[in-house]
This record gives C-alpha cells, structure tokens and sequence, in this order.
C-alpha cells in the first residue's frame, strides 16, 4: 500500500449514507480519469469510513444498502470513480483546463451567433468564459454544466443553440433523485408531481444532449422512465 503520509481523502454520499477511502492521490487520479485500473494499489487503508478523520467505519449494512456488497475494493473503486476526490493543486488545474476545453468545444459545435448563423471561433467563447467568470466544475459533465454556462455567456455573447424538448414520466422509487439530476441538463418548461411521488413534465435541452439525456434518464431510473422527444426548434 502507499504510505499513509500521501493519503487524502476520496468521499462519496448516497441514499442517505456516507462514505470514505483513504488513498494516494496521483494512484486514485490515474484510476478515476481511466489511466488505471488497480484500486488495491491506490488505497492507503483497507476500510471504508463514514468519517475518515475521526476514525469512523462505515457499517456493513451501509455499505450492503448503498453498494450491495460489503467488498472493500469493490466499495472503493465505486468510490473514488463516482464520488469527489481531493486532488493536488496541480491535478485540481489540469481537470478545470481539460473540462474547460471540452466546454469549449460543446459551445463551439451546437451554438451560432444569431446575427451571422456561423459558429462562434473557440478563441472567442474561451475570451468570453474569462470575462464572464464561469466557474467550471472539474468533477460535473460537460452535459450537466453546458445549460447553465450557456445562459451566463449569453451577457456577453449573442448565441443560438438548437433545442430539444422531452416529455418525461419519472417512477415514484427514482423521481426525487432523477429530476434534481435532469433539470440542471435543461429547463424544465412543465412539471407535475402526481400524489404517489412520480413526477412528469417537459424538459428543454441543447439539441446535442438529445442522446446523453435519454441515456441519463434510463441510468437514474434503470430504464423504467417514460421518455419521448415533443419537438425540436
């Protein structure tokens, strides 16, 4: 195992629970950008926490609830690979850079300056999201920031981006959960919260997250969602 004087701290929370792996930073990074697959030698301790700094272990019926398994290496590659990581400065800046990039692209490829109906040079939206001050999540998709990034660069650059609108059918069990995840991809233009906990309504997104939101969909409710696209503008 690495020395524990490198150890920092990867956390992950769901259904309620909380969870903690100590592990080395540059083994965890290499593991969660897809460099690496070996989770035995990136963790510092062979638990899982519910709090690491006082010592706390999680309990296994926890970990049964939330990961249906009590497998440390198991637990822990879901995660250093779903969940936050504490990453070095350095790291923390080449993970900004590179979703900054990604951003860019997406801008570049789906939106056009309404006055011309061209594309927007990259040079121009990365000057834009400079004066804007758009602070980039290093550990969200590009999919669940472009909505919001979108609309802060409109202050400062005119864009037009082809839209999707889905109807929506969320099941009681995954609809609390799915639609906090699904509204920050798009806006939410009706919404209906039916008295057994499902929820149904109508979401508008960039038209180039058409296949990345019926794919989120299906993942938050393991495919048991009603989804169907009503227009597209």
């Amino acid at each position: 195992m690495p020395k524990a004087d490198k150890a920092v701290i990867a956390r992950l929370s769901a259904f309620g629970e909380h969870f903690e792996v100590l592990v080395d930073p540059d083994l965890a990074w290499a593991i969660k950008s897809g460099k690496s697959s070996s989770i035995k030698e990136a963790l510092i301790s062979d638990l899982v926490y519910k709090d690491a700094r006082k010592g706390l272990k999680a309990s296994d019926e926890s970990l049964k609830k939330v990961f249906k398994t009590t497998d440390v290496l198991k637990v822990a590659e879901e995660i250093i690979k779903k969940g936050e990581l504490q990453l070095t400065a350095e790291q923390r800046r080449a993970l900004i850079e590179s979703k900054r990039r990604q951003i860019i692209d997406f801008i570049a490829k789906n939106c056009v300056d309404p006055k011309t109906g061209t594309p927007h040079p990259p040079l121009r939206i990365e000057n834009a999201l400079s004066q804007a001050k758009v602070q980039i999540d290093p550990f969200k998709s590009v999919e669940e920031q472009a909505n919001e990034i979108i609309k802060a660069l409109r202050t400062i650059l005119p864009l037009k981006i082809s839209q999707a609108t889905f109807y929506v059918k969320l099941p009681p069990q995954y609809a609390s959960r799915a639609y906090s995840v699904l509204c920050k991809m798009g806006t939410v233009s009706s919404s209906n919260w039916g008295s057994d906990g499902s929820w149904s309504g109508e979401i508008t997104i960039p038209a180039g997250l058409q296949q990345v939101f019926i794919d989120r969909v299906n993942e938050l409710t393991k495919g048991e969602a009603e989804v169907k696209i009503v227009k597209r503008a």
